[in-house]
C-alpha cells in the first residue's frame, strides 16, 4: 500500500497488467462540472440466494449477457475536506507530494481507480475520464485518452490537472513523465487487478488524495459486500469440483483478429474462483494474457467461455465467435453455446462495485432464465 512519510515506507511491486489491443473509446463532451449526470435505472431482483440454479448446468444450452442491477457508484462521504499536503511513496518506489487534489485525473485501462474516486466522496472534484470511465457519473467529462487507450498529453493539459492518479496500464509512458515534467504529481498505484487486492488498491488511491479514513471505510465496507456475495454464490454454485463448470476468460477483438485466453496472473482466475468455477487455466499450464491456440483450448475442454461484451459483438455475436474460433466446436462450451459476457467496462474492474459484478455474472452462469 502506499505509506505516508510518517508511516514506515515499505516497497510495492506493481504487477503491470496490459492488454495489447482494446477497444476503441467513446469522447465525452464537457469538463470540469459541466454537463447533466445522469443515472442508470435499477433492476429490480430478489436476492442472489433465492434464484432457482439450473438443474444441468453442464447441459443447459445457449449464451447470456449478465448485467448489473443497478451501475449507480456507491459513495461512502459527500466531499470529505482531504488532509494535504501528503507525501506518499508509490507503486514504483517514488516519492510523490500532493497539496491540491481540487481536479483530479485518476485514469488506467480498467476504470477502476476513477471508480475508487468517487466512492471516497471525491467524484466532483474529477476533471476528466479515460475510456473505461463512460459510467452516468462520469461521462460527461473530457475523455483524455484516445484510439481506444492512448494517453492525450494535450488534452491532460488543458484540464489542468492539480494531481494524477494512474497505473501502468495506460500508455504511452513518456506522457506521464512529460506530466511530471510540467510539475503535476503523478502517483502509480498497484496496475494489477484480481479479487484480492481491492482493499489495498482503494488504500493507496485514498491515501494519495489525503482521504484515508474514507478509503478505509469504503474498502471494509466493500469487503463486507464481496464476503456476502461469495457466500451467496456458494449457495447456488456446485460444491464438488467435479461438478463445477470449467470456465475459460477469452478477449476478442474481431475486427483486428485479436484472440487471447487470460492465465493466472490475469486476475480472471481469482474472478472464476470467486464465482464458483473451476480455472482451467491452472490446470493446462496457461499463465498471463497469450493469443489463444486451438491447442490450448481444446485441452482446456472449457464448458462455458466468459468475454467482454463488446468483443463478442466484434465477431457477430456467440455463433459468430464459434464461426471464428473452430476450436470451440470441439469443446463443451462451443457445442453448447455457453458464452457469457459483460460489458467491458464492468467486468474486469475490481473496483467498489466487484460484489455487483459477481451478482451480475452468477446470475448469467448459474439462472440465466431469471435474467
Amino acid at each position: 500500500m502506499i505509506m505516508t512519510t510518517a508511516a514506515k515506507r515499505l516497497g510495492v511491486v506493481a504487477l503491470a497488467l496490459v492488454m495489447a489491443l482494446v477497444t476503441a473509446g467513446c469522447s465525452g463532451a464537457g469538463g470540469h462540472g459541466d454537463g447533466d449526470k445522469t443515472t442508470a435505472p435499477t433492476i429490480d431482483r430478489v436476492p442472489l440466494a433465492q434464484v432457482d440454479p439450473i438443474a444441468d448446468l453442464k447441459a443447459y444450452q445457449g449464451g447470456s449477457t449478465a448485467t448489473m442491477a443497478s451501475s449507480e457508484l456507491k459513495v461512502i462521504a459527500d466531499n470529505p475536506t482531504p488532509t494535504l499536503p501528503v507525501t506518499v511513496t508509490d507503486s514504483q518506489g517514488t516519492e510523490v507530494t500532493i497539496t491540491d487534489s481540487s481536479r483530479i485525473l485518476a485514469l488506467d485501462i480498467y476504470g477502476t481507480l476513477s471508480r475508487i474516486v468517487y466512492g471516497v466522496g471525491l467524484g466532483d472534484n474529477l476533471v476528466g475520464r479515460d475510456t473505461s470511465s463512460s459510467y452516468p457519473e462520469i461521462e460527461h467529462l473530457p475523455n483524455v485518452t484516445q484510439n481506444g487507450h492512448d494517453l492525450n498529453g494535450e488534452a491532460m493539459l488543458e484540464l489542468a490537472p492539480t494531481v494524477i492518479i494512474t497505473d501502468t496500464s495506460l500508455g504511452p509512458w513518456d506522457v506521464m513523465l512529460q506530466m511530471r515534467d510540467a510539475g503535476i504529481p503523478v502517483v502509480v498505484v498497484d496496475s494489477h487487478r484480481s479479487m484480492n487486492n481491492v482493499d489495498d488498491l482503494i488504500s493507496q488511491v485514498s491515501a494519495a488524495l489525503g482521504v484515508p479514513e474514507e478509503g478505509k471505510q469504503l474498502a471494509a465496507e466493500t469487503a463486507t459486500q464481496i464476503d456476502a456475495k461469495l457466500a451467496e454464490v456458494a449457495a447456488i454454485a456446485p460444491a464438488a469440483q467435479q461438478d463445477k463448470l470449467r470456465m475459460v476468460f477469452l478477449y476478442v477483438r474481431g475486427q483486428a483478429g485479436v484472440y487471447y485466453m487470460f492465465g493466472e496472473g490475469s486476475g480472471t482466475e481469482s474472478l472464476i474462483t470467486a464465482l464458483g468455477g473451476y480455472d482451467v487455466a491452472e490446470e493446462i499450464g496457461w499463465t498471463g494474457m497469450r493469443p489463444l491456440t486451438a491447442e490450448g483450448l481444446v485441452d482446456a475442454q472449457p464448458d462455458l467461455i466468459l468475454t467482454m461484451t463488446k468483443g463478442l459483438d466484434s465477431v457477430g455475436g456467440v455463433d459468430g465467435l464459434i464461426e471464428q474460433i473452430p476450436a470451440l466446436a470441439q469443446t463443451p462450451a462451443g457445442i453448447n453455446k455457453r458464452i457469457v459476457d459483460m460489458d467491458d467496462t464492468d467486468i474486469l474492474s475490481f473496483g467498489p462495485q466487484t460484489a455487483d459484478v459477481l451478482d451480475a455474472l452468477a446470475r448469467a452462469i448459474y439462472a440465466p432464465e431469471s435474467l
